[in-house]
């Protein structure tokens, strides 16, 4: 995309030594350079498929919206976008008091560099979850997600139906250590901490963050820093591994829950797995997300947090499909191969989900977003403001 914009700036360049005063010769000059420029991002929405927006706010939420669109959201901002704003930082706040009260006096894990009250037990640790569990419903309910569509499907409906009745009953006797998902928003989050309130691995910046800070750490969140390219990482993997392997031996301990993409996509297709959930051996919960939409994608792929934030709280009413499938119990083949392990669950998920399998991930949405970013400075060098 950086060549296609040095392209795109020279050629200005030379359309500035015509004459200035000249309308019918910029028309000319201008044409070739808009048509360049959408032939240029239909190319990268066919090559990053997986995060270009199909909905009606378009790419990175500026695209041009019909006039009905445009009411609806004028007498949604004015509207649903303060209540709802409110009532998710109250609830934000009444769930930090409940963490901050019942982890007084309680001395954080402080294993491995990680912090956390995942520890706790008794009463206290009963409060956490299932408090946390019902606000986190509630906050879903708050932003439009007034009924959540779930479907349990046992292992008699999943392709994996060959294997023998006796292999299938001794899947059933097996604790998963990990719920392991596709990932299109941060919405993901709050959907599996009202289901089963597992530890999510984070960006080790969020257990500074005010309020959400706290409760990370009564999740008893891994914390990474991603841009780190020292041995962190391999730590981290470590944690994880044992975490995973700790919850499926003891069913007090929390579940893992990892979104082995590592990034979000727009829903329609499922990214490469890395192997950090599945390099323990043990049984995964596979969990497959889907947001049905007519205006407003609520998937986070490419588009902005803030833009992200108001279209989804000024949008009336948003839904949320979740398939369940059976405990995923690997083979000894599979134990000894995480990445054999991971692309059949992967696989798996695909096919249940009716999802598109994709090669692509971090790295190239990384370079479509600086592409998104580059095509909406344009219009402001194609077409300079006339005085």
């Amino acid at each position: 995309m950086g060549s296609e914009l040095n392209g795109i700036t020279s050629k200005t360049a030379k359309t500035g030594e015509s004459d200035p005063n000249d309308d019918d010769a910029s028309a000319k000059d201008g044409l070739p350079l808009l048509e360049s420029a959408a032939e240029g991002i239909q190319e990268h929405e066919k090559k990053f498929a997986a995060f270009v927006r199909n909905d009606v706010y378009g790419s990175m939420g500026c695209g041009k919206l019909p006039l009905k669109e445009k009411l609806l959201l004028g007498i949604a901002l004015v509207t649903l976008l303060p209540i709802r704003l409110v009532l998710v930082m109250t609830i934000l706040v009444v769930y930090y008091l409940i963490c901050r009260i019942f982890t007084l006096f309680s001395t954080p894990n402080l294993e491995d560099e990680q912090e956390d009250f995942a520890h706790l037990g008794g009463c206290r640790r009963a409060v956490i979850v299932q408090s946390g569990r019902f606000l986190s419903r509630l906050l879903l309910f708050t932003v439009g997600f007034y009924w959540i569509n779930e479907t349990h499907k046992d292992s008699a409906n999943t392709q994996e139906s060959s294997k023998t009745e006796s292999t299938k009953q001794s899947e059933q006797q097996e604790r998963p250590g990990a719920v392991v998902s596709n990932h299109l928003s941060y919405l993901d989050i709050f959907y599996h901490m009202s289901s089963s309130f597992p530890s999510f691995v984070a960006k080790r910046s969020v257990s500074k963050l005010p309020l959400i800070g706290l409760i990370g750490k009564c999740l008893g969140c891994v914390y990474v820093q991603r841009e780190s390219k020292s041995s962190d990482f391999k730590g981290v993997a470590g944690i994880v591994t044992d975490r995973i392997r700790n919850a499926h031996q003891n069913e007090l301990a929390p579940m893992m829950m990892l979104f082995p993409e590592g990034t979000t996509s727009n829903g329609d297709f499922l990214l490469p797995f890395k192997t950090g959930a599945f390099l323990a051996g043990a049984p995964v919960v596979p969990v497959i997300l889907r947001y049905s939409y007519q205006r407003f994608s609520p998937a986070w792929d490419s588009i902005s947090g803030v833009r992200h934030v108001v279209f989804l709280l000024c949008q009336f009413v948003n839904h949320l499909e979740v398939i369940w499938l059976p405990v995923y119990c690997p083979s000894q083949q599979e134990k000894d191969n995480p990445k054999l392990y991971a692309n059949n669950v992967r696989k798996l998920m695909a096919s249940e989900g009716g999802l598109i399998l994709s090669d692509i991930g971090l790295a190239e949405k990384r370079i479509y977003l600086a592409a998104l970013n580059g095509n909406n400075r344009l219009p402001s060098v194609l077409h300079p403001k006339n005085d």
